[in-house]
């Protein structure tokens, strides 16, 4: 029941968005539906901690603690951002760039990308999962794609050329452990049921196994954004609409590691050698190394961030190719600090971009003149994303290298390094667009109508874990990573 409640919110909001998308009353049905979506995820979470583990539809569909986690981290930033959407709409609106069919195709993808990313996380069935991530491809190349301008339409097909090779890959690592698997568990679908195969990962046949996550961590990478199938990242995040690149960068990317990480559990318990540490390791880092080093020259706002993203989704799968109890945590607690800043900073970035009539950093000035509330938030985003305590990147960054010390002692001054670098670009490049430009400024007399919720919301979320990671919440994030098996080893 609690399985399909999550999905059955997003997929009828898809079929009433497709009917009456238009109207001027679409935008807040598609906020309630989002938060009703938020609702039952909170509600299954909540059930998954005090009750265990749910099985439904003929064991298609399940959720541990691992899951959950992600669960309600999407419901909320799916919510969130619906919010975000409503003002943001309304602004394109009264500037003529929307239409009643562009709003219609708009709020009926959103609600089908949020079901897709749901179904990820609730499939125990793994040729299930790697249908609703194709799913959640198509969904958001028509999104990216969505203002229908020549760099908009390449970036969509760019993003799905390369997400297809990913996901090509991916499937073959899929058809490879079904044969893995089908010698111990039979013929049918129980061969790709991840809890049967978490029961038998001992006895699977290590060669295909092994070669089965190199699939795996390529296709299902290069939808993280790891190097070197990243290109589609920044373009998608500098063409697609601002809340797009929010749910690109705080959901979608995490819902990838997330696939990566339940086939790990699997490939570790059959090979019993590090090859995914090494793996995850390698990707990671690299990742890691050319986000930061590619920030330097950007001179699009979205297409920055966009690299920084790269960057901390390779910290995180750095973290649990360290592996062990902290390293897993550490990459657990920054993927949940990364989704809440960085679907903020676009919130912000998005404004920013309609505010001053462009997304060229020269271009944008003057932002503390003209919306003093926007750069001060800018300020806020940046500072958070590259780890300035007490926001919770911070503990996770910290985490990571104090891990890192004892695992990995070579990485640390690659580690400090790409830190730094971040650092220096984000705060010069804000301060550049938040400085004054000398120019005699003429502001419009109508400012366009700011929501500043979302924004507040995510940033004082990131806050308060990072100033007070209670113990309960600790205990939460502990019991997830057990229940996959990530605090062994």
């Amino acid at each position: 029941m609690f399985l399909l409640s999550i999905l059955l919110s997003p997929l009828i909001g898809a079929f009433v968005m497709g009917f009456v998308g238009h109207t001027k009353a679409a935008s807040r049905l598609n906020i309630l539906f989002s938060f009703l979506t938020f609702g039952a995820t909170f509600l299954l979470a909540w059930n998954v901690f005090a009750n265990g583990p749910l099985v439904g539809l003929d064991e298609q569909l399940f959720a541990d603690g691992f899951s959950a986690i992600f669960i309600v981290l999407t419901g909320g930033i799916g919510a969130t951002t619906s919010l975000f959407s409503h003002r943001y709409m309304a602004i394109e609106k009264s500037r003529g760039h929307l239409t009643g069919e562009k709003q219609r195709l708009y709020l009926s993808l959103y609600q089908v990308f949020l079901l897709t990313m749901l179904v990820v996380l609730v499939s125990n069935n793994l040729g299930l999962l790697w249908v609703s991530l194709e799913g959640a491809t198509l969904t958001t190349v028509l999104l990216v794609a969505w203002s229908r301008t020549p760099e908009s339409v390449k970036a969509a097909w760019k993003y799905f050329i390369l997400c297809g090779v990913g996901i090509a890959q991916a499937l073959f690592g899929t058809i490879l452990l079904y044969f893995a698997s089908e010698k111990t568990l039979g013929p049918g679908g129980t061969a790709l049921l991840w809890t049967h195969l978490a029961a038998v990962k001992h006895t699977l046949e290590p060669t295909v196994i092994g070669l089965a996550f190199v699939f795996f961590i390529v296709g299902y990478g290069t939808k993280v954004g790891l190097v070197p199938l990243h290109n589609w990242l920044p373009d998608a995040h500098a063409e697609g609409p601002a809340p797009i690149s929010a749910v690109l960068s705080g959901l979608l990317l995490n819902v990838a590691l997330y696939a990566i990480l339940r086939i790990k559990v699997l490939a570790d318990g059959s090979l019993h050698n590090p090859l995914t540490a090494h793996l995850l390791m390698g990707f990671g880092l690299l990742s890691v190394l050319l986000g930061s080093l590619s920030m330097w020259k950007r001179q699009d706002i979205k297409r920055l961030f966009a690299y920084s993203s790269i960057e901390h989704m390779g910290l995180a799968t750095f973290a649990f190719g360290l592996g062990g109890p902290m390293g897993s945590f550490a990459g657990l607690l920054h993927m949940t600090a990364h989704s809440l800043i960085k679907s903020s900073i676009f919130f912000v970035v998005g404004h920013i971009v309609q505010t001053s009539g462009s997304q060229k950093i020269p271009e944008i000035r003057d932002v503390a003149l003209r919306t003093p509330s926007l750069a001060r938030a800018l300020l806020i985003g940046g500072l958070a994303v590259t780890g300035i305590p007490p926001f919770a990147i911070f503990a996770s960054e910290f985490l990571i290298l104090s891990v890192a010390v004892r695992r990995a002692p070579w990485s640390l001054p690659l580690l400090l390094l790409a830190i730094i670098v971040t650092f220096g670009v984000l705060y010069f490049r804000i301060q550049e667009m938040n400085g004054e430009s000398g120019r005699s400024l003429s502001f419009p007399n109508e400012k366009p109508k700011i929501t500043f919720y979302p924004i507040w919301i995510h940033f004082g979320l990131a806050f308060l874990i990072g100033l007070f990671f209670t113990h309960e919440l600790g205990r939460l994030y502990g019991l997830a990573l057990h229940s996959i098996g990530l605090t062994n080893g």
